[in-house]
């Protein structure tokens, strides 16, 4: 078996304590690349996506620290919609600076809790 890479053991890691910590609450999934950035709110328990927000289709582009807090606002208003109000942060193996931690403090600004 290969070794993991270090992204994915801190993924797997992340993953691991969302899962002791959820108590059934939906999953704020985060995923960055280097030209867009895109979050899912997603209910394990159904397996299903109940808001999604990306740089791709929306009012930002690019995958700036300023297009991550758009989308963030975004999946605020999108959970909203969706009857969502709190939700886990999950960063998968992405540390949290950055995009990552703009996206995450748009949405609290935006109303939900985590």
């Amino acid at each position: 078996m290969a070794k993991l890479s270090l992204f994915e053991r801190r993924r797997r890691r992340v993953r691991t304590a969302l899962r002791t910590r959820a108590g059934g609450k939906p999953r704020l999934s985060v995923h960055r690349t280097g030209k867009h950035i895109y979050a899912q709110i997603i209910d394990d328990g159904a397996g299903k996506t109940l808001a999604s927000a990306s740089t791709l289709g929306g009012k930002a582009s690019g995958a700036n620290v300023d297009a991550a807090k758009q989308v963030g606002s975004d999946i605020a208003a999108a959970a909203k919609k969706a009857g969502v109000t709190t939700v886990v942060f999950d960063r998968g193996g992405f540390l949290f600076h950055g995009r990552v931690k703009a996206l995450a403090d748009a949405a609290r600004e935006g109303g939900l809790e985590f």
